[in-house]
C-alpha cells in the first residue's frame, strides 16, 4: 500500500470559494498547496502525489449513489484493447464513459469543477506546471472501470492530443472503490524510467486521488489481473491536463501509448 502523503485533506467542514453547492473544498486545497508542492516534486520514481480524503464526504456519497451500476446501459463503451503487433491484451475487461452529457449529474458537475480556473490554479501551484489546459473531449478520460481478471499493462501515455495538438502534462485519478482490500489487487504501480523496480504501489481505495506528471518515462498501470468478485469493479474517474508546449526532452510528440513489460521477478 502507498504512503498516505496528505491524509484527510477535505474534511466534512466545507467552505466554498463563492457559493453553495460546489463539490470541491477549494479552501482546503489552497491551504494545502504549498505543502503538497514540496512533496510532489520530491516524490519518486517521478513527480506525483497521493491524497486521501480528497473530496468532502457528501460529494463522495453523491458519486457513489449516482454511479451507473447497470452494465447494460448503452453509455458504457468497451475499452478492452490488444496490441496491434503482438496481439496480446494491453488492457482487459475495461469499460468507460467519456461523454460528459451522458454521465450522472454529480459527475458532470465534478468534471466541470476539476476543469475550472480554481482547480487548474491549484494544480499549477502544486506541480509547478503553468498554463494548464483541460480537455473538453475527455480523450482517454472519463469514468473508468475494470472487472475481475482485468488489468492495465504498464505504460507511458500518449504525449500529444490528437485533435488539439496540445502536450499532455498531468494525469488525475480519483478512486471510487468502497471496501477494497489488498487481496483484490488492482494497485496502481509507478515504475522508474529503466523499469527495474520495485514499483511504488497505491491501493485504489475510496476517495484517494493520485496526480502525476505525464512524460515518456512516467510508467504506470496495474498489470496484475484483478481478483475481486465477479460483481465488483475497480472504479475511477480520470482526467488529463495539457499545455501548449513543454520542456525539451520530456516526451516526443505523438499519439502512441508506450507499453512496457514488467521484469520477471515482479510478475
Amino acid at each position: 500500500m502507498s504512503d498516505t502523503l496528505f491524509p484527510k485533506l477535505a474534511a466534512d467542514r466545507y467552505v466554498a470559494p463563492s457559493s453553495d453547492g460546489l463539490l470541491i473544498n477549494y479552501q482546503a486545497l489552497q491551504t494545502a498547496q504549498e505543502q503538497l508542492a514540496g512533496l510532489y516534486c520530491e516524490n519518486q520514481p517521478f513527480p506525483h502525489i497521493v491524497i486521501d480524503g480528497f473530496l468532502p464526504q457528501r460529494t463522495i456519497q453523491k458519486l457513489l449513489e449516482e454511479y451507473p451500476q447497470d452494465q447494460n446501459l448503452p453509455i458504457w463503451n468497451d475499452a478492452t484493447h490488444k496490441d496491434k503487433e503482438s496481439g496480446e491484451y494491453v488492457q482487459k475487461d475495461k469499460r468507460n464513459i467519456r461523454d460528459n452529457l451522458l454521465m450522472p449529474p454529480t459527475y458532470r458537475q465534478l468534471i466541470w469543477e476539476l476543469n475550472s480556473h480554481y482547480f487548474l490554479s491549484f494544480l499549477s501551484k502544486m506541480t509547478g506546471i503553468a498554463n494548464l489546459i483541460p480537455d473538453p473531449n475527455l480523450r482517454g478520460a472519463g469514468i473508468h472501470q475494470i472487472g475481475r481478471g482485468g488489468f492495465l499493462k504498464i505504460h507511458a501515455d500518449f504525449a500529444t492530443h490528437r485533435e488539439f495538438a496540445l502536450d499532455r502534462r498531468l494525469n488525475f485519478l480519483l478512486y471510487l472503490n468502497q471496501d477494497w482490500p489488498e487481496t483484490y489487487g488492482g494497485h496502481l504501480e509507478l515504475w522508474d524510467k529503466d523499469m527495474q523496480g520495485p514499483p511504488k504501489r497505491v491501493l485504489p481505495t475510496l476517495n484517494r486521488c493520485v496526480v502525476f506528471n505525464t512524460t515518456s518515462t512516467s510508467y504506470h498501470g496495474h498489470p496484475q489481473p484483478l481478483t475481486c468478485p465477479e460483481d465488483v469493479q475497480r472504479k475511477s474517474l480520470a482526467l488529463y491536463y495539457y499545455t501548449n508546449g513543454r520542456p525539451a526532452g520530456e516526451a516526443q510528440p505523438g499519439f502512441a501509448t508506450l507499453w512496457q513489460a514488467v521484469p520477471e521477478i515482479y510478475r
